[in-house]
């Protein structure tokens, strides 16, 4: 494993938006790969399956009307070296994904991942195992402000851009500024998992 390039402020336990807002913007690390077609899957599922631990996170539709609700839209999973974004509403959720999912020898880490694992169960069943909630981690450690933007602030001296959050996940063609805020989500959580161990 690499040794971890960030400075971590393990005695500062709280960050203000202030602050975050002056801190430099993120820069993804890792190559992105966006799986659209079942032919993609084999090979991603394949080298996932090798990775000890890996950054989980999740996006779907926003809903802006009562007793509206959408199904999760993009599964993000990564790799130390790699960003692997499935479209699950265009490729299918399998058994072989579901099975990196159930597979309690990898890690799957990620900020208040428990809606993530809910929603995804109503897609396909699978038994969630080795899930860690980087947010829990950071709670033992004293850490006050808990969400991904304040975690990435606190302990990467990074600013993670949330533009994109609220932005429609089910479009037929994601914009790039989608593709690289879904692959921060999910990289930016392996770190802090890693800072924080």
């Amino acid at each position: 494993m690499c040794e971890f390039p960030y400075t971590v402020h393990m005695t500062q336990k709280r960050i203000s938006k202030e602050a975050i807002n002056e801190l430099p913007l993120y820069k993804l690390e890792n190559d992105i790969e966006l799986i659209i077609a079942p032919e993609q899957m084999a090979k991603a599922i394949e080298e996932l399956r090798k990775a000890p631990v890996l950054g989980f996170d999740t996006e779907t539709r926003p809903s802006f009307s009562k007793g509206e609700s959408y199904s999760v839209s993009l599964l993000q999973l990564s790799t130390e070296s790699k960003n692997y974004l499935f479209r699950i509403n265009q490729v299918p959720f399998n058994q072989e994904l579901a099975a990196i999912l159930e597979d309690e020898n990898i890690k799957k880490v990620g900020v208040a991942i428990h809606d993530d694992i809910k929603h995804l169960n109503r897609i396909r069943k699978f038994k969630a195992k080795a899930f860690i909630d980087v947010a829990d981690l950071a709670k033992e450690k004293g850490i006050i402000t808990l969400g991904l933007r304040s975690l990435a602030g606190l302990l990467l001296d990074k600013r993670i851009s949330k533009k994109a959050k609220l932005s429609n996940w089910e479009q037929p063609t994601l914009t790039p500024a989608q593709i690289n805020y879904a692959a921060t989500d999910s990289e930016v959580s392996l770190k802090l998992f890693q800072a924080l161990r």
